[in-house]
């Protein structure tokens, strides 16, 4: 399929319900909207409690700070365990924690001991705890569902939690004033209650056999920092997320405040805005799939992000419930419309290896420009005022769009990164330590004076992909006296990180290389040589 912007993919888009077919995801989406609607009451209880513990825009704005800025501290160490622990043991283990959490804070709060540095401390405590398990969450997706649900799966995901925006809030409005600001802590804590009981369910089917020991924690966090930062693909999505969710953050730290001071309504409204911009997205959510193939992912973020500012603009001119519901409406279909392409967007970009990092890299971004923006636009209203800062926001969120229109969405779509498993087993004359290293590839070219230019954008454009899959150093060199000769050479932290390296390659890079040996004028293959750091035997006792 192509799209109206020329971009062609392999992924097919059917109905928005049809990874409900598959028994296990639907069993976790179904538990995680019920833990989801807890979280957004307990959200919308605790945006309401800060706003009445203090006057001071800046300290309400901290609520969500002290949310999201656990994803940028904790987001590429929890996704580099989602890549090496068993990821169904890690989101027990830690949904077990946040309901201890969860229940003591209810608790504190029913005995009226809740201050705003106890509140921001226990609202860090469970982003943290989201933080550490987001990234196993997102890595599962794509061995519940085939590849071709994997969009809609995306989009359901944003769906439920969307439909859990919409009901939470407004549910925390009505329960706050039948039976107080504790009960939403609390029945946040029963809610996830369920999704313990269905990963306890769930097994999942063996994954592939390797024969290569699990990574270490610190050696992956490294690798993959290094295969995000030569990635282009997810490169164009961060991005395109962080120059958009800085600007739309304000609406979402600013929210209790409108609600209170500017539009002078209770926690009732609140809810309802809350609940709002969740029904907005839920709406967006099933009109994504026409939407996404009349204009294109990036056509779509572009129109979504316009409706952002449309929306921010509203919020700052709101002095009624009906302004201020019709902002919240346009800010969900927005929002939605935006976070799926940018989501799907960086799934596609990377290989099942690193997708734990990878997705958490993309977050640590998205909640990073929130953290930021939040804080900013708080302290912005503080020294202006409401409206100002709206409007101030919404402006941004315009200009950024031309400016961010070079970095294209999902273009890693029709990219096959399955791996190919076709470099043979290096030549070695006796056993090698796993340990050992640093390693040192080097890999002889003889080419054609005539396809030197050619050979070289071509190299180019391979060397990232060394980059990517966990070496350093990578160079082009060409011999002075020899004139063909070319020398490419790269460094791997050790002869197990090689043998990974090995096992990383995907068929689109064999494609490349496939081009790139096409240059080779030589009778044999490349020469390619393996060197290994010498340490004498006494230095190593």
């Amino acid at each position: 399929m192509t799209s109206p912007e020329g971009n062609k993919t392999t992924m097919t888009e059917g109905s928005a319900l049809d990874p409900l077919r598959h028994p296990v995801f639907a069993a976790l989406w179904i538990a995680t909207v019920v833990s989801n609607i807890g979280t957004w009451m307990q959200n919308a209880a605790a945006g309401w409690l800060m706003a009445g513990l203090t006057q001071d825009a800046f300290i309400v704005s901290l609520v969500q700070v002290a949310t999201m800025l656990p994803v940028v501290l904790l987001g590429l160490p929890a996704g580099a365990l989602a890549d090496i622990v068993n990821r169904r043991k890690l989101l027990l283990s830690v949904n077990v924690a946040l309901t201890v959490i969860v229940a003591a804070l209810g608790f504190l709060v029913w005995l009226d001991w809740v201050t705003p540095t106890i509140l921001l401390i226990f609202t860090f405590l469970v982003g943290a705890a989201s933080a550490l398990i987001a990234p196993a969450w997102q890595s599962i997706v794509p061995s519940l569902v085939p590849r071709e649900d994997l969009q809609a799966a995306v989009s359901l995901n944003s769906v439920g939690i969307n439909i859990s925006r919409a009901v939470g809030p407004a549910l925390a409005g009505v329960i706050i004033g039948v039976s107080g600001l504790a009960a939403p802590f609390w029945l946040n804590a029963l809610s996830t209650l369920g999704v313990i009981a269905v990963l306890l369910w769930w097994r999942p089917a063996d994954g592939v056999e390797h024969s290569l020991p699990p990574e270490r924690f610190h050696s992956a966090l490294g690798v993959g920092w290094r295969h995000a930062r030569h990635n282009r693909h997810l490169t164009a999505t961060l991005m395109r997320a962080a120059g958009f969710f800085v600007f739309a953050s304000a609406y979402w730290a600013l929210l209790p405040l409108v609600a209170r001071d500017q539009i002078a309504s209770g926690p009732q409204l609140y809810g309802l805005l809350l609940g709002t911009i969740g029904v907005g997205a839920v709406g967006g959510a099933f009109l994504l799939p026409k939407l996404k193939a009349a204009l294109g992912p990036n056509n779509l973020v572009a129109a979504a992000s316009a409706g952002t500012a449309l929306a921010l603009l509203f919020f700052g001119l709101a002095r009624s419930p009906v302004v201020g519901l019709t902002a919240a409406l346009i800010a969900g279909v927005s929002w939605i419309a935006v976070l799926a392409p940018l989501n799907v967007s960086a799934q596609v970009a990377l290989p099942a290896w690193v997708k734990g990092r990878g997705l958490a890299i993309f977050a640590t971004v998205q909640f990073g420009a929130m953290t930021l923006g939040s804080a900013f636009w708080g302290q912005f209203a503080k020294l202006t005022s409401l409206p100002v800062a709206h409007f101030v926001a919404a402006a941004s969120t315009l200009v950024m769009i031309p400016l961010l229109a070079r970095w294209k969405l999902q273009t890693g779509a029709a990219v096959d990164l399955t791996p190919s498993m076709h470099w043979p087993a290096p030549v070695i004359s006796r056993e090698v330590e796993d340990d050992h290293g640093p390693v040192q590839v080097i890999i002889e070219y003889t080419i054609a004076p005539e396809d030197r230019e050619a050979f070289l954008a071509t190299i180019h454009e391979f060397g990232p992909e060394r980059l990517r899959d966990g070496a350093y150093g990578w160079d082009i060199f060409e011999d002075a006296a020899q004139p063909g000769r070319m020398v490419e050479t790269f460094f791997i932290p050790s002869w197990l990180e090689h043998q990974r390296q090995h096992h990383r390659v995907t068929s689109a890079d064999r494609d490349v290389q496939g081009r790139l040996l096409a240059f080779h004028k030589g009778s044999s293959p490349p020469v390619v040589q393996h060197l290994i750091a010498a340490r004498s035997k006494k230095n190593t006792r």
